[in-house]
Order: structure tokens, then sequence, then C-alpha cells
């Protein structure tokens, strides 16, 4: 059975939050907050950058109008040209709905699995749920994890500084029960 990390409860979300600045601050880098709802600030008081899905979103989509219009260009133009009633062969106004609607496809598939991608799923499960008490999370518990692959990570400093931050219910996670 290996060690996986230290878990502590908190009393409020607001609690979570201080916590949350003081671990950022004593250093730590690989912890994660849980709470029933998403608390403001919260990404601040973890230290964590701006996602970068949004930059995955705006190249998908701009590689999906990039080949919506492209596409429509060199069949027109080149592959199969017709002449209907003397318009022009790269008559590009009409290109403008398939463009755009393969550019909100490529955006989606982007927001999909740039999101998958990004956070490291699937995972089919994870250690935190093999605590009975971490079950109270999902209606009204606050906990932080720290992982054991934190770099400043000691099993007895940890749970006695989570402890001294205002944790309760302190637990060592394993990944087997």
């Amino acid at each position: 059975m290996a060690n996986y990390g230290v878990i502590a409860k908190f009393e409020s979300p607001s609690a979570l939050l201080h916590a949350a600045e003081k671990v950022r601050d004593s250093g730590f880098t690989n912890f994660d907050c849980h709470s029933p709802f998403p608390i403001h600030g919260m990404d601040e008081a973890m230290g964590l950058k701006r996602s970068k899905l949004g930059f995955i979103i705006g190249a998908m989509g701009l590689t999906g109008a990039l080949f919506g219009f492209g596409l429509q260009t060199w069949v027109h133009l080149v592959e199969y040209p017709l002449n209907i009633s003397g318009k022009p062969y790269f008559a590009y106004p009409a290109y403008l709905i398939i463009t755009f609607e393969l550019m909100v496809l490529f955006s989606a598939f982007g927001a999909v699995f740039g999101m998958m991608f990004l956070n490291k799923i699937p995972r089919f499960n994870h250690p935190v749920f093999y605590s009975d008490k971490f079950s109270d999370v999902s209606s009204d518990a606050f906990y932080i994890s720290i992982e054991l692959t934190d770099p400043i990570f000691d099993e007895n400093k940890t749970k006695s500084f989570l402890k001294e931050i205002g944790g309760t219910d302190i637990e060592v996670l394993s990944d087997e029960n």
C-alpha cells in the first residue's frame, strides 16, 4: 500500500481560502483544494496560472476556419471549377457559412480534448476517494490535499503544518484501501 499524500478538513470556504494561501506561501506546489462549490479567489490563493485552454480553443478555431476556407477555395478554383451563371470561381462570400461552422466545430473539439489533456483525464480513480471522510466534500466539507510528490513534502511536518493552519480530520492517503 503506497501513500499518496495528506488531506485536512477546514470549517468554511473562507477558512479553506486562507489555508490555501498559507499552503502556497509555505512553498507547497502539488496541492489541491476540494469544495462542494467554486470559491471566488481560490485560483489566486492557490497560485494557479491562467489556463492555456483559451489558447488551444483559439488555435483550433483558427485552424478550422482556415481549413474550411482553404478547402472551398481549392475545390472551386482547382479541383472542380464550375461556371454557374457567369459567377467567379472564387466566390468567397459564399464560403463564410462553412468557414464559420468549421471554426465552431474545431473550437468545440479543442475545448473538449484540450480540457481532457490539461486535466489529465481519464483518471479512473483518485486516492482521495479511498477516504471515508472525503465523501462529505460533495455536500458540506472543505478539504486541502497535499501530494507526496511535492518537493518539500514530509509526512509528519505536513500533518503538523496542516494542524497549525486550522485543519482537522487530518488523514494520510494511500492508493489502496
